[in-house]
């Protein structure tokens, strides 16, 4: 066997260069995309200030005992210096396995699943309702369309301070009960009614989104599908089931879990119904900003680490749901 050698290099026709190292390959990649880099450099500064360094300085403070008593403040001319320390681990096994575990955390964590499974299964149902009698041709579609993303365009406040109004003990709820001869439920005190009432003002604020993404998800399905359908013989809900959820998979994989991410870290729906009168319906996310912020002394340090276990929860959650769909995807491809 000949093996041709350049005379120039001493090197062997067709053998690969060597790979270069990390640091050339940065240099090549700034070199030729310098200016991506320079625009996304006021983005990628603007989140470390606001997202990197809180959340760094957040976990930090989950392995101290920092509180109100014992942090860095300031009274009148007088400036007292930090005295927390360092505890390792201590707080994250307090909270989940503590002697206070269950009622601290355990029980909150346990109502917040049933919370986002309850609201977004509520959300994707009737939203998906809405949409597909929206996306028929009915005359004054724009009004209903109109009407119906109201709930969504209203600020949130506006909307929870309204129902708390409704709902109050004299409120136009209990008043057309009480003329119907029907049962009044105490819906700001008793804790059953409290959660009942939170997932019906959050279903109300959250339908709208998911009518509107699964409205646009729905009329980008091509029409001729349907009608090869309808040619042979499948009916309405053979129709719904092997053409309309297909077409609806990536819009409706993306909306669930943006409802998920979203309805888990609900903060002021909760808060603003309730306020701290209702322990039993806090999700984890008030419960971590009452003991932070809305009691005496401000338990700084085990406020921190519920938002850190709240973050490990959600990326553990998206990890797994994204590999599902990809399974899913790779099967139904096959």
């Amino acid at each position: 066997m000949t093996v041709a050698i350049d005379r120039a290099t001493g090197k062997r026709r067709g053998d690969r260069a060597p790979r270069p190292g990390p640091g050339q390959r940065l240099k090549r990649s700034y070199q030729k995309h310098w200016y991506a880099y320079a625009m996304i450099a006021p983005v990628v500064l603007v989140l470390g200030v606001i997202v990197l360094y809180p959340l760094v300085y957040g976990f930090y403070l989950t392995l101290t005992d920092a509180d109100s008593l014992n942090s860095a403040r300031t009274i009148g001319v007088n400036e007292i210096e930090a005295t927390y320390t360092f505890i390792g681990i201590d707080n994250y096994a307090e909270i989940l396995w503590g002697e206070t575990s269950y009622d601290r955390f355990w029980s909150h964590f346990i109502w917040t699943i049933v919370w986002t499974a309850a609201c977004v299964a509520l959300h994707y149902g009737i939203g998906l309702g809405l949409a597909l009698l929206l996306n028929q041709k009915l005359r004054g579609r724009t009004f209903y369309r109109l009407i119906l993303i109201l709930p969504w365009a209203v600020p949130t406040f506006v909307t929870v301070f309204g129902w708390r109004f409704m709902l109050a003990d004299s409120g136009i709820i209990n008043s057309g009960l009480d003329f119907l001869h029907l049962p009044t439920p105490a819906w700001l005190e008793d804790s059953f009614w409290q959660r009942f009432a939170a997932i019906m003002v959050n279903t109300w604020c959250g339908v709208p989104f998911m009518m509107v993404s699964l409205l646009g998800g729905l009329q980008s399905i091509d029409s001729s599908l349907y009608e090869a359908a309808e040619m042979d013989g499948a009916s309405a809900w053979q129709r719904f089931r092997h053409v309309t959820l297909p077409g609806l998979r990536s819009v409706s994989s993306t909306v669930v879990l943006l409802g998920i991410i979203w309805t888990f870290n609900q903060f002021a729906i909760i808060f603003l119904l309730f306020g701290n009168t209702a322990p039993d319906a806090q999700i984890l996310v008030t419960w971590a900003y009452q003991l932070g912020f809305g009691q005496q002394p401000r338990e700084f340090a085990e406020s921190a680490a519920y938002g850190m276990l709240l973050l490990a929860v959600l990326i553990v959650f998206t990890s797994f749901y994204r590999r599902w769909l990809n399974r899913n995807d790779q099967q139904l491809a096959i």
